[in-house]
């Protein structure tokens, strides 16, 4: 795997070469404009093909310097090493941030294009942060790396391959080490059995087991019959972490009788991380004929082989098999070739630490071997502490050894290193102080638990142990979320997207550190890239300014509540300085994102854990070109506008925002952008115009199942409902196929369309005339209770199925013939409220469930609309010449309000008198009563000359409230008669009605009057 890519470094020789050429032309553009200003003039373009040429030179010294840290980690051993080591990782540490801010620069002519005036500023900024005078960053940088890997150059670390040093691994024998195995009966029985070894009969003597394999051997060789021969032999794998015991377990049944007596042989080879096919060879030969090898050629070794294994039973024994020396099995292959015809019984045996090791050469299920129980370790403990297992213990002492105990887990080795440091003294002040420590902290032996768990490290892939080291970073027994954790793996540019005890910090020491309490503070480390803060002590947000001067860091994870009066100087201040940060996390209440968030080019991961409510991100969220990862789940966010797709990183956003605003034109292809933030209550989405049908699937609205207002619109943000009737809106693509695209989720609530230029709506709409040919899908918006259509000028026909409806607005759509509400009059819910704006053409209007109406500049509907339920009718037209009562049938009726008719004459009660508007049913004709009206208000007509017998009991047995405003022409000869259950009269500019006619005529019920 390449380092480069690991690591996620930026590559490509052409990279630098095109951000220089804009550059280049960009400054020229300033130059000719200003004539050379004092910017431009310092900005010379041999200084640009300088710094050009500087960072492509860093660029292709960086995976030579992965390689050479990979190769040093190896000798960490040796105190020169581990003096320069630090040192180089920090050095390519900086190198890593210096690119990854140019290439930010590279990302912002990307997105933001190349305006010369516009962008020439920002990267004069970036060029003199790396230049001073005759100081250059870049050029620096590189001396300390050349200079660094010159030292380690000549300690042998460029030649050797990456090998255990045997002072660090000695090779291990079949001879045990330990004088006593503790614990160990069940495991042993468990291999014995899976190893083929008869049980021991233990009413025989030893004498007579001793003797059973040279009668055996005589049977065979007596025996006519040729011996049983298998075509491979078995191998059963032993797996557990380094220090469980696997290699002692290994010892300990080499020593068995009954293991002696079963096998004719017993060949012990420890391999570690060198895979000697050859030597292996020649070692079994040597075991199985008690003969040398003599052949020089492994083919010839392996002819032998083949022979020699088929006359004896045998159990090779391959102790400490790591996946390096395996070669991706290949070596195994290869040696285990000449094992076709084996005497039946005979057993490979191998102990790794690595599943993987199991896989490819086991043909048995692994033996796991687990570490040591609780009471058989704590006995296992005092025999390392004291020699003895029946050692008598001080309690408390007792007590602090069993709670170090718990921190060990069951591991032999960790129980003998961390016993022979207890064993300097048996006091409790010392032992307190083997407890608090922290193991990595603990000064050990090559042959101590920690070198032994380091090998596991050392074999890592140099990108997995930054991902290991990283861990340092997080307290002990922390529960990592894996997803999570790999994403700000994936941050830091660790790797690609595609043991309990802490060795991350013996390998990360330098590079990470927590913040447990106030004094903590003090001690973070200067050369610190990854830092985390507890949320337990007593650290005070004020402390935390002092954090500004670790310019370095790279992680910064914050788990201390704050809701500080100065906590927004205390972002403002990290946000200043601390520029190289990649991940970011805390638990501060916020009341808004910091302005200078911006300033966080290299940032890709960032996440808020308190819950906290924002009106919307600044403008300098949207240059966080690099951010991949935003988890704020229990943050809100009011307004979120997306225009052009500049977070071109993003992978995931996880917060709640109640209004998104996006631009499908600034989109366009990369409207599926929005995925990106799922949760989502109310999405506008406008300039639907420029995109087209496969773009609009990519939005996916179905599957938002959080979505309860959508606003699809043909228009452009800024244009007001005002305008609607004015805006021609010419697509560019299939209008209906894009509705259709952009069928909304069943659960919405509020659906909201603009501008639509097509003259049906898609099937989800419950189908139209105009798309026989497309198949209904039922209905699609069974949970709106809220539809507004709004600038839909060519729509003709609007047939709804919204069976949950309670209000519905249509406005400025000129074309519109019909308005049909399907269903409704099965449906427990219903219609409460219609709206009909400035639609002049519509003559048809079926809404029998409808409660109120109100009707504006729409049409000639005639004898044309069903509303026998509706109880409220609010009218304006401005054509309007005459109302005839006669052919309203409004039964249950309560308010009436008529008014910006300016062309209306009169409202009578005769069939003769030609009408432009009936409310009614065409079908029935009634009495012409309104029994329930209770509120009349007649207003703005001021044409408006007779209301002819409308103001009597026979229409208006229950009228309570009348109003009459700005008729100024209306005849009361006369006079008034009221109906008696009046109770409030207003009259103003309405004609020339008297107050004597008032007096003699008014119903004595009337409460008020004013006018």
């Amino acid at each position: 795997m390449s380092l480069s890519k690991a690591i996620g470094v930026i590559s490509g020789i052409n990279e630098f070469g095109n951000l220089f050429q804009l550059v280049t032309s960009a400054v020229s553009y300033v130059r000719s404009k200003w004539n050379g200003s004092q910017e431009t003039q310092q900005l010379k373009q041999e200084h640009l093909l300088q710094l050009q040429s500087d960072l492509q030179r860093l660029t292709d010294t960086l995976p030579a310097m992965y390689n050479l840290i990979d190769r040093a980690e190896w000798r960490i051993h040796v105190p020169s090493v581990a003096q320069l080591l630090p040192k180089l990782k920090d050095a390519v540490y900086d190198a890593e941030d210096l690119l990854d801010e140019f290439r930010w620069y590279k990302l912002k002519l990307e997105i933001e294009g190349n305006n010369g005036v516009s962008q020439i500023s920002p990267f004069i900024d970036f060029f003199h942060s790396v230049t001073h005078g005759s100081f250059n960053k870049v050029t620096d940088i590189q001396t300390r790396l050349s200079h660094i890997s010159a030292q380690l150059e000549k300690m042998g670390m460029h030649e050797a391959t990456p090998r255990f040093d045997k002072s660090v691994r000695p090779p291990t024998t079949s001879f045990r080490t330990e004088p006593n195995i503790l614990g160990r009966d069940k495991e042993l029985k468990e291999v014995m059995r899976l190893l083929g070894v008869p049980a021991p009969d233990h009413g025989s003597s030893s004498r007579c087991r001793s003797t059973s394999k040279r009668k055996r051997t005589a049977s065979i060789a007596a025996d006519s019959t040729e011996p049983i021969r298998i075509p491979s032999v078995p191998v059963l794998p032993i797996v557990g972490i380094g220090g469980v015991g696997k290699t002692t377990l290994a010892q300990e049944i080499t020593t068995l009788p009954s293991v002696k007596s079963h096998f004719d042989n017993i060949i012990w080879i420890c391999v570690s991380d060198d895979f000697d096919e050859e030597r292996f060879t020649k070692v079994v030969i040597k075991s199985l004929s008690r003969k040398e090898a003599t052949a020089d050629n492994l083919d010839d070794l392996q002819q032998v082989l083949a022979e020699e294994a088929g006359k004896k039973r045998f159990l090779l024994i391959l102790d400490d098999i790591w996946p390096a020396a395996l070669n991706d099995g290949q070596c195994w292959r290869k040696f285990c070739a000449p094992l076709t015809k084996v005497l039946k019984g005979s057993m490979l045996l191998v102990t790794t630490r690595f599943a993987e090791v199991a896989d490819i050469v086991g043909t048995m299920e692994s033996f796991v071997l687990e570490g040591l129980k609780e009471d058989v370790f704590w006995d296992f403990f005092k025999l390392c502490v004291f020699g003895s297992e029946d050692s008598h213990i001080d309690p408390q002492l007792e007590q602090i050894g069993k709670s170090i105990l718990v921190k060990l887990k069951g591991t032999p080795l960790a129980a003998k290193t961390i016993g022979r440091l207890l064993r300097k003294s048996l006091t409790s002040a010392h032992w307190n102080d083997i407890l608090n420590n922290e193991l990595w902290q603990i000064e050990q032996k090559e042959t101590d638990i920690l070198p032994a768990l380091r090998l596991s490290y050392m074999y890592l892939p140099f990108h997995l142990k930054r991902c290991f080291s990283f861990c340092a970073v997080y307290p002990k027994d922390y529960n990592f979320e894996k997803a999570i954790l790999a994403e700000i793996w994936v941050a830091e540019g660790f790797v690609e997207p595609q043991g309990s005890i802490p060795l991350q910090h013996i390998v990360s020491k330098d590079e990470c550190f927590i913040v447990k309490n106030t004094s903590g503070i003090e001690k973070v480390p200067p050369s610190v890239r990854h830092l985390s803060i507890l949320s337990s002590g007593g650290v005070k947000c004020s402390d935390l300014m002092s954090l500004c001067k670790h310019t370095k860091l790279r992680t910064l994870l914050c788990n201390k509540y704050f809701r500080s009066e100065i906590l927004s100087s205390l972002m403002d201040c990290w946000f200043d300085e601390l520029g190289c940060l990649r991940v970011f996390f805390c638990a501060f209440k916020l009341e808004q994102l910091p302005e200078r968030i911006g300033n966080l080019k290299h940032l890709r991961y960032l996440g808020i854990s308190r819950k906290c409510h924002f009106n919307e991100v600044p403008s300098s969220f949207w240059s966080l070109y690099n951010l991949q990862i935003l988890y704020a789940r229990k943050c809100t966010f009011q307004r979120f506008h997306i225009g052009a797709s500049k977070l071109i990183n993003l992978q995931k956003f996880e917060s709640r925002i109640l209004e998104m605003k996006v631009d499908a034109k600034e989109l366009g292809e990369q409207i599926g952008f929005i995925n990106n933030f799922p949760d989502i209550k109310d999405l506008v989405i406008y300039n639907l115009g420029a995109i087209s049908k496969d773009h609009a699937a990519m939005v996916e609205l179905r599957k938002r199942k959080d979505l309860t207002s959508l606003t699809l619109s043909w228009f452009n943000e800024i244009e007001v409902l005002a305008e609607h009737n004015e805006i021609e809106v010419i697509p560019l693509h299939n209008v209906i196929e894009v509705l259709q695209a952009l069928q909304p989720p069943t659960n919405v609530k509020s659906v909201r369309i603009q501008g639509y230029p097509g003259e049906y709506f898609p099937t989800w709409f419950s189908g139209s005339d105009g798309l026989n040919a497309m198949p209904f899908s039922g209905t699609i918006l069974s949970s709106v209770t809220e539809l507004s259509i709004e600038g839909c000028q060519n729509l003709s026909d609007c047939r709804l199925d919204v069976p949950a409806i309670r209000k519905i607005e249509i406005a400025h759509c000129r074309n519109l013939k019909s308005v049909r509400m399907e269903h409704l009059e099965d449906s427990t819910f219903f219609l409460q409220e219609l709206k009909v704006y400035n639609c002049p053409n519509i003559t048809y209007l079926l809404a029998p469930s409808i409660r109120k109406l109100e009707l504006k500049n729409s049409g000639n509907l005639g004898d044309s609309i069903d509303c026998s339920s509706l109880t409220t009718l609010h009218l304006s037209c401005d054509h309007l010449t005459s109302m005839d009562l006669q052919k309203w049938s409004l039964p249950l009726l309560q308010e009436l309000r008529i008014s910006d008719c300016p062309c209306l004459i009169s409202i009578r009660d005769s069939e003769q008198v030609p009408t432009d508007l009936s409310l009614g049913w065409a079908r029935r004709r009634s009495t012409g009563k309104f029994p329930f009206l209770t509120h009349l208000t007649i207003g703005g007509c001021r044409k408006l000359e007779t209301l002819d017998g409308l103001l009597t009991h026979q229409y208006l047995p229950a009228i309570k409230d009348l109003t009459i405003l700005f008729c100024p022409r209306l005849n009361w000869q006369s006079g008034m008669m009221l109906p008696s259950s009046i109770q409030r009269l207003q009259l103003f500019v309405s004609g020339n009605l008297s107050p004597s006619c008032l007096v003699s005529h008014t119903s004595t019920s009337l409460q008020e009057l004013s006018g």
